[in-house]
């Protein structure tokens, strides 16, 4: 069976709406940010989860375990800070 990564990006966020409801309990929230064709899903965690302490516990004993357990074809999550996106509209212009 081939998967394509669109549907694995919706089964991933399929089961991320499991996980969500515990999230929002202490006001964050988790985004996809991408899902390559190798099973890297990229989450981005925001609101009080961002800059959390107890974040990456939550993303690796509870984000990736359920993902890798629930989605076939995961095979990592990283977490993606928002610093670390690249946003050259931001950059200031060469003259």
């Amino acid at each position: 069976m081939t998967t394509t990564s669109d549907d694995l990006w919706e089964r991933v966020d399929q089961a991320l709406d499991e996980i969500r409801p515990y999230i929002h309990s202490h006001a964050g929230d988790v985004n996809i940010v991408d899902v390559s064709d190798d099973g890297v899903v990229k989450l981005q965690m925001v609101g009080t989860c961002h800059g959390c302490p107890m974040s990456m516990l939550t993303l690796r004993l509870g984000i990736e375990r359920i993902l890798t357990e629930k989605v076939e074809g995961v095979t990592r999550v990283v977490s993606i800070r928002p610093d670390d996106f690249d946003y050259p509209e931001l950059q200031p212009a060469s003259d």
